[in-house]
């Protein structure tokens, strides 16, 4: 028998191409992914990876097996959900938290899918930012559920008796206004885009702290003209033409007009997204709930409108004094 959670892990590692960022992802430890994978090779009877000192390949096995893996996961679990039901048997309460634009972009995605109303769940929600969710876990029972983003390795912080599950990854974009006479998805360097004014994330929080980071580690030395922790404040503002801005993809889609997306392969960031699940409360109906939540997520970001980003490089625009 193959063990289900291995195909999972199995996905994440062929997706990611390392034990170690797999593990990373899921809350493992790259020893115990690793683990899975030979364990996985022996019920199979098949090598899934060619294994070398500094990385892991998938075999053409383990491509065609992860094809596969993700309806049977979603399947199982919906079996699961259904044999879990009855008809005289009250509907599951489930108690989510949850970040805002996680919360307007995709939770009504899935409340319109059909395969939400087979769950038998009935949803209430509490919209707060991580901290304020992993709040509602720690103390009592006032959530269930608690899905949070981190920003590399940010100072975001929960239980040890909480499961983190990975449900995906929102990346960041840079955003300039359109009255800089950028075109849309230019390829820039992010050292042209030095001492240009800028809408940032209030200093001390500890994503500012990680952008700060990178910033400075790619020799973008923004020129502030803002603060502002509300997304959609700041693509407003970048609009407006004040300033740039570099927010996530779910933000843009209610992307205004009067700004362009870049391309600044300097800055390669993302907010990873995890549920943060109590063990004792993980049912068949909260497993199938999180992966119906990870495929709208990255349906979502397929939907967003920005085009890929490979594109030509371009010169580095004038600097605004």
């Amino acid at each position: 028998m193959v063990n289900l959670l291995h195909l999972r892990t199995l996905m994440e590692v062929t997706r990611l191409g390392s034990f170690a960022a797999a593990a990373a992802q899921l809350g493992y430890t790259a020893s115990a992914v690793s683990q899975q994978m030979a364990a996985l090779e022996r019920d199979t009877g098949v090598e899934l990876f060619q294994r070398s000192a500094r990385s892991v390949v998938p075999t053409e096995a383990a491509v065609t097996m992860t094809r596969h893996a993700s309806k049977v996961l979603t399947d199982v679990e919906a079996l699961m959900a259904a044999a879990s039901r009855t008809n005289d048997s009250p509907a599951q309460e489930l108690r989510l938290g949850i970040f805002p634009s996680l919360a307007t972009y995709v939770l009504p995605e899935i409340l319109r899918n059909d395969r939400w109303n087979g769950l038998g769940i009935e949803l209430r929600v509490s919209v707060a930012e991580p901290a304020q969710t992993i709040q509602g876990l720690r103390s009592g029972g006032e959530l269930d559920v608690a899905l949070v983003y981190q920003v590399g390795q940010s100072g975001l912080a929960w239980p040890h008796s909480l499961e983190r599950q990975w449900i995906g990854d929102d990346d960041f974009r840079v955003v300039l206004p359109a009255s800089w006479k950028i075109r849309e998805d230019a390829e820039i360097e992010a050292a042209h885009l030095s001492d240009m004014p800028w809408i940032v994330h209030h200093p001390g929080t500890s994503d500012a702290l990680v952008i700060e980071r990178l910033f400075a580690s790619c020799n973008l030395h923004p020129r502030v003209v803002a603060y502002s922790d509300d997304f959609h404040a700041s693509l407003e503002m970048t609009a407006a033409g004040l300033g740039a801005s570099l927010v996530p993809e779910l933000a843009l889609r209610n992307r205004p007009s009067g700004v362009v997306v870049l391309d600044v392969p300097d800055i390669r960031l993302a907010r990873n997204v995890f549920a943060l699940l109590i063990n004792e409360k993980r049912t068949a109906q909260v497993q199938l709930f999180t992966q119906l939540l990870a495929d709208t997520l990255r349906e979502t970001s397929g939907r967003s409108g920005l085009h890929p980003l490979k594109t030509a490089p371009v010169k580095g625009p004038q600097r605004r004094r």
